[in-house]
């Protein structure tokens, strides 16, 4: 059920006003209950929907996360959300959930009381503020990003920025993961015109990583110096300014590889199931 569809003013999300102009959404759904607002989102972009649509749901029966994971998304656990680009450069799809990521960070930090972290390529996490190099069973995913694009005649068409936050940890948590969730008081409204203008510029910047971000990165990366085994076997080395995993393999480990696709799997996370 649709609650209310938007292009311009103010919407409300649970009764909090929501300044559409000031959060830069050009139009705003709300439904009840979607599948995925990743779908309703597509749906709409075909439909000839602009760039800066905003689709919310208050609970997503078939939410997904990047590989087809499943995110679970039940009503008042969480934002989750959708928003709709277009003109988004190659270069800036490249690196677009590395970039969201640090967007979500900067705007959730103020309420997690520990240190928010990231991995590659698309996942926010929580661990405790005192132990940098704290194991992999202490960290607690915050937030994930899934971007899906569409292209018409060999040009991109448009893109799918989904994001879901944890409000609260949910009850029922998938298996083998921890979950970690922001301080009381944190609101969709008040996140979602904090993240909506902080990824929009994140879509539109056409360069690859600055300088400045890859420092960034780095600060918040809580994979760097841990052993893995895909997408290759190696200890992590970072990453490039073009979106690339680093990963030092062989025996000495002086050869570094880059991979730009698959998902970061740790040898702890393995020896664990």
């Amino acid at each position: 059920m649709s609650v209310g569809h938007v292009s311009v003013g103010t919407a409300l999300l649970d009764g909090q006003p929501l300044d559409l102009g000031a959060s830069r959404i050009a139009g705003f759904l709300h439904e009840r209950e979607v599948t995925s607002t990743m779908d309703v989102a597509h749906r709409l972009a075909a439909d000839g929907a602009s760039a800066g649509t905003v689709v919310v749901a208050d609970v997503q029966t078939a939410g997904r996360g990047r590989g087809g994971n499943a995110w679970v998304s039940e009503a008042g656990d969480g934002l989750w959300f959708t928003l709709l680009e277009r003109n988004v450069s190659a270069t800036a799809l490249a690196v677009l959930s590395l970039r969201a990521g640090l967007a979500i960070a900067r705007v959730v930090a103020p309420w997690c009381d520990d240190r928010v972290g990231l991995k590659w390529p698309n996942d926010v996490l929580v661990l405790p503020s005192d132990h940098a190099d704290a194991p992999t069973a202490s960290l607690r995913k915050l937030a994930g990003v899934l971007v899906e694009a569409r292209w018409r005649e060999g040009e991109l068409d448009w893109v799918a920025i989904g994001l879901g936050v944890n409000l609260r940890e949910p009850a029922r948590a998938l298996p083998g993961r921890q979950a970690a969730a922001l301080r009381d008081g944190a609101g969709r409204a008040m996140l979602l015109s904090a993240l909506v203008p902080a990824l929009r510029a994140a879509a539109a910047d056409a360069q690859e990583l600055r300088a400045a971000e890859l420092r960034e990165w780095a600060a918040r990366d809580v994979m760097r110096g841990r052993a893995c085994v895909a997408p290759a076997m190696g200890v992590v080395q970072g990453i490039a300014a073009d979106g690339a995993l680093r990963i030092a393999t062989g025996a000495a480990g002086t050869e570094v590889v880059s991979c730009r696709s698959g998902s970061l799997v740790l040898s702890e996370e393995v020896r664990a199931c």
